[in-house]
């Protein structure tokens, strides 16, 4: 990568820190979150933080998945071409006969 990428990351990655920041110097009330057995009471912030990495988490997963997928579809793509070239030469060395 470019020196000019993580420049640009690094304004990115501070821009999001300071907004995090802000956020939790404003909002420092506490919620109630309702679980399936269990309600946990927990500051506006970090009930944020969590479902927002649980978020991240789930779309790693999700876009893991898809590049799982994709990497299977291209190593059977190769070995369908494989045994295509390998017939195509084998159809180009077999000798030619003339319609007597």
């Amino acid at each position: 990568m470019s020196i000019v990428k993580y420049i640009l990351w690094g304004i990115i990655v501070v821009a999001i820190v300071i907004a995090v920041f802000a956020f939790s110097s404003v909002n420092t009330g506490e919620i109630e979150v309702d679980l399936l057995f269990r309600s946990v009471t927990t500051s506006i912030p970090v009930a944020f933080t969590i479902a927002f990495a649980l978020g991240w988490l789930f779309g790693l997963a999700c876009m893991a998945l898809w590049a799982f997928r994709l990497v299977n579809e291209r190593r059977s793509l190769k070995r369908s071409l494989r045994v295509s070239e390998s017939e195509v030469s084998s159809l180009r060395n077999l000798p030619l006969t003339d319609a007597d």
